[in-house]
């Protein structure tokens, strides 16, 4: 009887020294081969191989151990697709606990407002831990995949902003979310359309809003720009305005806007056409976009660079001149 009380006390301290000792390894800090350690977490994936993971990513920790914590704490299937990243200090129970909430780590790309879908593709491809899933599809393809209706161009149809997004995501799903963004901006922006506005649709009003975005230096004169080339569509007089030739240019522009291209009729050289161009040429932001639709009540017809970011507004081509040859000219 002596033995067996013996065997259960030995019994129960060896237990005790099981629950200190995976006591003292919950609480402990992992040791890390790098400053900071990340792992990017599939849908589906087993807690074994979330585990062994960790441990190739640079975590130095058994595989097995790590495992077995998260099987006995019974939240391992709470475990919680997405990219993480740990640094010093976090023990096991900070590591499941991350895991377990979904506190992923981001990272973040920007769209510049004024900025062409060429420049925002770009911009997509060297974002960090982005997949690039759209780099082989064209423009057309691209939409498609989008759900946009057939023959609707890209261009100014994604909001500029800056999205966050899990290391891994697909850069498809940046794109989604930009595109609705916009979608979203535009019908709000179209709800609050001046009664006169000479624009038909949205669509004229994104238009618009790309030419405004790509024409104002200073955020304080962007309903004044947006005046004038309203004033100019209820005259049917050709917007003039260098940012359309220029994108209708495309790769040949050098940067260096000269008489003869002023005079090279395209579908977006608004000194030969009049009315807007076939699509925007830019993404315009939020202010650019109710700018188009209700602009500053204004006689003006004409405006021209001061230099200093402003632009000065003249209602007569003579008074425009004037402006140009003090302004442009330095006359």
């Amino acid at each position: 009887m002596k033995f067996w009380r013996g065997f259960a006390v030995l019994l129960l301290l060896g237990a005790l020294g099981v629950v200190g000792g995976s006591a003292w390894w919950l609480n402990r800090p992992l040791d890390l081969e790098a400053a900071s350690v990340e792992v990017s977490i599939e849908p589906g994936t087993p807690p074994r191989e979330i585990a062994q993971a960790w441990v190739k990513a640079g975590t130095q920790a058994s595989p097995l151990l790590l495992y077995e914590w998260f099987r006995w704490s019974g939240q391992a299937r709470k475990i919680r697709a997405g990219s993480y990243e740990i640094g010093p200090g976090v023990t096991p129970i900070a590591l499941l606990s991350k895991m377990v909430r979904g506190d992923e780590t981001l990272a973040v790309v920007r769209l510049i407002e004024g900025w062409t879908f060429r420049q925002f593709r770009a911009e997509l491809v060297t974002a960090d831990a982005l997949k690039p899933t759209t780099a082989a599809m064209s423009d057309e393809q691209l939409m498609a995949a989008l759900g946009a209706p057939p023959g609707v161009s890209p261009e100014g149809r994604f909001h500029p902003d800056t999205y966050a997004y899990s290391k891994g995501s697909s850069d498809l799903a940046v794109l989604k979310r930009a595109y609705r963004a916009m979608q979203k901006r535009l019908d709000a922006a179209w709800q609050e359309r001046a009664p006169d506005t000479p624009l038909h649709s949205a669509d004229d009003a994104l238009v618009l809003a790309s030419i405004v975005e790509k024409e104002t230096g200073i955020g304080a004169d962007r309903g004044l720009v947006a005046g004038v080339f309203v004033n100019r569509l209820r005259l049917g007089m050709p917007l003039q305005t260098d940012p359309t030739v220029i994108y209708g240019l495309g790769a040949s522009f050098d940067g260096n806007l000269r008489k003869r291209d002023l005079l090279a009729d395209t579908p977006y050289n608004t000194y030969t056409r009049s009315g807007l161009p076939p699509t925007p040429i830019a993404m315009p932001g939020k202010a650019a976009l109710l700018a188009a639709v209700r602009p500053d009540q204004t006689k003006a017809l004409y405006f021209v660079a001061r230099g200093d970011g402003h632009s000065e507004f003249s209602e007569t081509l003579a008074q425009h001149n004037r402006a140009v040859n003090q302004y442009q000219r330095k006359k």
